[in-house]
């Protein structure tokens, strides 16, 4: 028992005598940076930026303490820090092991007032160390001035909503005489839009934005066009709109979902929509219901909708006629017309490259309102392309009597493997009168649209798609492509007229 109890003692006695407590010095101003400036990509006054990573090196084989991690501006920066997991302005003291680092996150929420006037930079530096040793990296970011639309907020607490059937949602309607942004039913170019909440255009008014207007739209926000309102989108072909969220940061330009709709209410009426791009929604467009008049509803011209993580316009007895439409990436259709309707599209391109499967392009439904069916009154689609990353680029539903759809001169991605619609009247690309002239891509490898990089929503068509010169000319003649090139004869289906690819 004694010799085990001297081997216990020996052997403490053999790690006690190996341990250093750890001692730090002061740091020598000797410090490494994973990068000497950080550029805090664009903000909007008083938006906060996303969270950028700084590494500090201790590349010493000291343990050290930096006697102070402070920023420039002292308490009144507009920066944020956190290290060590706790946020604050200055840190005093900080240890480091030998040849080890950390992480400091750097983040920042400005006003353009506090920019500089000349360029709108509004700069900082981080400072580490004090006296001879101190050390620096400059903190740079651009802040962006913008029209700030949101709901009122009332004495009690409460904010403005909007009546929606039953319920309510957080919204406002705008105002052709606000007492901040002046007439906010004319959405000019000057500077961006930041809408908060539902903005709503009142019914008997019209909304008018002009060519190369910016409007974003912060989560779960979007625009409501009520009974009797309008909707006038007058970009051009140089000067686009775009409708998008409000991250500017560049990891956010192409992510699906950030707000969350375009929304035509029943009964709004003379909506004309030219030369816009609707980016980053849940449901890029939401029709529910027309003007109850022969006209439709909604008419597109050179509109492009991308990355929504539902649908791109989604139309419940819409009536829309579309031209030069293209669509593609969302989690479930590029377009949906249901509960019936009447559509009418030319020279469209609805693709879908969401990343993962069941996706499609096309849906058409007659879907029953109280047990009944609502009529498909039409739905012809004359030199589209309907293609995309799974097997069926349509999807066709019908439960009642009228169920009218037509498409002429086509290329559809329709690769039915398992023959399971072959027999289905809704599908007999050759023998019906449903389908007229239309490329049928049954595999992966026939008829294929040769898009440029349909992941990146680049989809004009190469000079060796099967959708070059196979459109019906008495529907292009006299038009012009969704960059504005004429169509000549023989004509391409689709958006965009072919080109070579660099």
């Amino acid at each position: 028992m004694k010799t085990y109890l001297y081997i216990v003692l020996g052997f403490f006695l053999v790690l006690t005598s190996c341990r250093e407590d750890f001692t730090f010095e002061p740091s020598n101003g000797n410090l490494g940076f994973s990068r000497d400036t950080i550029y805090l990509d664009t903000v909007f006054t008083d938006i906060g930026s996303s969270t950028y990573t700084l590494k500090v090196y201790n590349r010493s084989n000291k343990n050290i303490s930096i006697p102070s991690i402070r920023l420039g501006k002292g308490a009144g920066s507009k920066y944020q820090l956190m290290v060590d997991g706790m946020p604050g302005k200055e840190f005093l003291n900080v240890e480091m092991l030998a040849k080890d680092s950390m992480f400091i996150f750097v983040s920042v929420n400005a006003d353009v007032a506090s920019s500089n006037p000349t360029d709108f930079l509004y700069t900082d530096q981080l400072l580490f160390g004090v006296g001879t040793n101190f050390q620096k990296v400059e903190l740079v970011t651009l802040i962006q001035d913008a029209y700030f639309l949101y709901p009122e907020r009332f004495g009690d607490g409460t904010t403005e909503t909007l009546p929606i059937g039953d319920d309510e949602i957080y919204g406002f309607f705008l105002d052709d005489n606000d007492p901040i942004n002046g007439n906010e039913l004319h959405w000019n170019n000057s500077k961006p839009y930041v809408v908060y909440g539902y903005a709503a255009v009142p019914p008997n008014e019209t909304l008018t934005v002009d060519a190369g207007a910016r409007i974003h739209f912060h989560a779960e926000s979007g625009l409501i066009v009520a009974n009797n309102a309008s909707l006038q989108v007058n970009g051009t072909i140089e000067n686009q709109v775009i409708f998008e969220g409000d991250r500017l940061e560049p990891g956010f330009s192409e992510t699906p979902g950030q707000w969350g709709t375009i929304w035509f209410t029943q009964g709004s009426t003379n909506n004309i929509l030219s030369n816009l791009t609707v980016k980053n929604a849940t449901v890029g467009m939401l029709v529910t219901g027309n003007d109850g008049t022969a006209n439709p509803s909604l008419t597109l011209n050179n509109v492009q909708v991308y990355n929504c993580s539902n649908v791109g316009i989604l139309a419940r007895t819409g009536k829309i006629t579309g031209q030069n439409v293209v669509i593609n990436n969302c989690g479930e259709t590029a377009f949906a017309g249901t509960f019936g309707g009447a559509y009418d599209f030319t020279h469209c391109t609805f693709a879908n490259y969401w990343p993962r499967p069941n996706q499609t392009c096309v849906v058409l439904s007659d879907d029953p309102i109280n047990n009944v069916p609502t009529p498909l009154e039409s739905a012809n689609f004359k030199n589209c392309i309907i293609y995309g990353s799974s097997n069926l680029g349509i999807s066709l539903k019908k439960e009642g009597t009228t169920f009218n759809y037509s498409f002429e001169n086509c290329l559809i991605k329709f690769a039915d493997f398992s023959n399971q619609f072959q027999n289905n009247p809704l599908y007999q690309f050759t023998s019906s009168a449903n389908y007229t002239n239309c490329l049928i891509a049954t595999n992966s490898t026939v008829n294929r649209p040769e898009f440029k990089n349909p992941n990146q929503n680049q989809l004009q068509i190469g000079e060796n798609s099967a959708a070059r010169g196979t459109a019906n000319f008495t529907f292009s003649n006299g038009t012009f492509d969704i960059l504005n090139l004429s169509r000549t004869n023989p004509s391409d289906i689709g958006a965009y007229n072919w080109t070579t690819f660099d």
